[in-house]
């Protein structure tokens, strides 16, 4: 970390970990800042209305990744006046799909049921997720009534069309990454999509984002790089699809081969992110 990131670091915020299910894996970590929280009991409660919170789910291709990759990101907008969730989620060597989206919707519920303890407002919380985290959230913006459940979804490099991802690593061309990412979609329905059986096309379709999509869903921003693992045809179709329904959904491309975390690299991403955040929970 260089000496001018040491400089604009924000002032630690308050944190603690929390179970939302009986997994060790449905874990969640949360941030916010002290003067946030309601007071505790017997303190003089101070009138501060409640504030929006994000949810964020890690990337790791399903089969890996942990929720404390995102404490710095968290601090960033914690000191933004968010009360940040990073959660964990039951992985591809544990539980197939739909068991990822069960656990994002379980994290979001906790959240939700317990937002008077850090004064959030649950109708003000949008979720995040990069690369395989970035499904789970679209997953919550388009799976059902969305709108309902977020105010809004951010994705970087959302891995949205996980058979795109399988028969991109199927090319001659393919890179060693893409055809990590076509085995990690194999583990995460549990089968192989070239088989003869019509379960497996039923779950296949099932993790595809877009299959979802009604006017009832919540309004998204996804971000790639112009060269990178996940291509952007992962969020152009799924970004259609909802402005067809009526859903305002963009895609932003920034230049180069970042993937999920490392387009924070690029100088336009976080305000971009910021401002998009401001204009969903105002």
């Amino acid at each position: 970390m260089s000496a001018r990131a040491v400089m604009v670091t924000p002032k630690l915020p308050k944190a603690g970990t929390y179970a939302y299910g009986t997994h060790p894996r449905q874990r969640l970590d949360a941030y916010w800042r002290p003067d946030a929280a309601q007071p505790a009991q017997g303190q003089q409660a101070q009138a501060r209305p409640p504030g929006p919170a994000i949810l964020v789910f890690h990337g790791g291709s399903w089969i890996s990744g942990d929720k404390s990759s995102w404490k710095y990101f968290a601090r960033r907008l914690t000191a933004q006046g968010y009360t940040v969730f990073s959660a964990n989620y039951r992985l591809a060597t544990q539980a197939a799909w739909p068991a990822q989206r069960d656990d994002a919707a379980a994290a979001l519920d906790f959240v939700k049921k317990n937002a008077a303890r850090w004064n959030i407002d649950p109708n003000r919380v949008v979720a995040i997720g990069s690369s395989a985290g970035g499904l789970l959230a679209s997953q919550l913006g388009t799976f059902g009534e969305g709108a309902q459940r977020v105010r809004g979804v951010l994705t970087l490099s959302p891995v949205n069309t996980p058979y795109l991802a399988y028969t991109d690593g199927l090319k001659v061309t393919a890179t060693p990454s893409q055809r990590g990412l076509r085995r990690a979609v194999t583990q995460l329905v549990g089968c192989t999509p070239t088989e003869a059986d019509p379960t497996c096309w039923q779950r296949v379709e099932d993790a595809d984002a877009a299959s979802h999509v009604t006017g009832g869903d919540a309004p998204m921003l996804a971000m790639h790089a112009a060269s990178e693992l996940v291509p952007a045809t992962h969020s152009t179709g799924l970004a259609a699809s909802l402005r067809g329904a009526g859903v305002p959904a963009s895609v932003k491309i920034v230049p180069g081969t970042g993937h999920a975390s490392e387009l924070l690299n690029d100088p336009t991403v976080y305000p971009a992110i910021l401002n998009w955040l401001k204009a969903r929970t105002r």
